[in-house]
């Protein structure tokens, strides 16, 4: 499903592979077996019926996880036999956290086995969830019940065993807290798959290949190289589109793009606002032939492309890039422009 397998592709397998995204042979079709989940519109249903319908396992790692509902399902699948393991972030350096404390402690006492993510990232930032090892669900969300109503977020249920293997391998390098052979660390490749540490490179060869259009999704605009890709997609005429939660964290990175000539809207960052651009997605040539779309769970920050432990994938599906694409022009109309400060 990567883009490398187009002739038309604007970028090369070498630099793809460099990126840590799995490839596609060439003359092989794109990888139809994806689906999109949007938040908030589509709810929790999506993760919360996969877990119910588990019969053999089940692994999960996430950043943060405050959700009953899903906590007691996890449990409740770990009382009918399926192995459920789960990884919760541990904070930054493998440091112990409070954040998942209550799920740490719920999942315990319920028997699920459950442990602290491995302290050679400095943040396990992923949100992955596997079920029976045929399905994975890569999302841009957390499992935190007072957020599904206001964040936009995406996940994407993927189906490709070849994805499915290498998140599977992966979270049990993760799980052994080895990083045997430092898979762990760099991630197994499937055939979409874009790990971090080392994620930097694969969403700037998206981002400067573009040769039309950029819609861009993010909850930080914090990584000068992606920045300043997409200043100069912006100068050689790519239309490009942002929208983001406003913050003053992220007004000088807004400012230097609008004067290039991107265009930026924000929502307010207020609990008044309809949404919180939670998601981390990039659109590339909507409606042309290649396009492509990047959904995962990476900010566009130093530590989230290098440091920590990541999961997105970059495909040609094109029900993903339409679905994304589609979202995102709504929300394109009910965000209000940037002001430059």
């Amino acid at each position: 499903m990567i883009i490398a397998a187009l002739t038309l592709a604007a970028l090369s397998a070498a630099a793809i592979g460099r990126s840590a995204v799995g490839l596609r042979e060439a003359g092989n079709p794109p990888n139809e077996a994806l689906s999109l989940i949007v938040e908030p519109d589509d709810g929790i249903a999506p993760v919360l019926g996969p877990i119910r319908g588990a019969s053999r396992s089940i692994d999960l790692v996430i950043y943060e996880l405050d959700d009953p509902g899903i906590e007691e399902a996890l449990a409740d699948a770990a009382a009918r036999g399926v192995a459920v393991r789960v990884i919760l972030s541990a904070g930054y350096d493998g440091a112990s956290s409070t954040m998942n404390a209550d799920a740490y402690d719920f999942l315990r006492a319920h028997g699920v086995a459950v442990r602290w993510s491995p302290g050679y990232f400095s943040l396990t930032h992923e949100k992955a969830l596997m079920i029976d090892g045929v399905r994975a669900i890569i999302m841009t969300f957390n499992l935190v019940a007072k957020y599904y109503a206001t964040g936009r977020d995406f996940g994407i249920g993927d189906d490709d065993p070849r994805d499915v293997s290498a998140i599977e391998r992966t979270f049990a390098a993760d799980w052994s807290t080895s990083g045997e052979g430092r898979e762990g660390n760099n991630g197994a490749q499937g055939d979409d798959l874009l790990w971090s540490p080392g994620a930097e490179e694969a969403l700037l060869d998206l981002i400067r290949g573009a040769r039309r259009s950029l819609a861009v999704y993010n909850e930080e605009m914090a990584d000068g190289a992606v920045t300043k890709a997409l200043i100069d997609a912006a100068l050689r005429g790519v239309s490009v589109e942002v929208v983001m939660t406003g913050s003053s964290q992220w007004k000088w990175a807004f400012a230097e793009l609008a004067t290039a000539g991107a265009q930026v809207r924000v929502f307010a960052d207020d609990p008044s606002a309809p949404l919180y651009i939670h998601a981390k997605a990039i659109v590339a040539d909507a409606g042309m032939p290649g396009a492509r779309a990047f959904v995962g769970s990476e900010n566009f920050s130093t530590a989230s492309l290098y440091d920590n432990r990541e999961l997105g994938i970059v495909t040609i599906d094109r029900g993903v890039v339409a679905g994304v694409a589609r979202t995102f022009a709504a929300d394109w109309r009910a965000a209000r422009p940037f002001v430059m400060p």
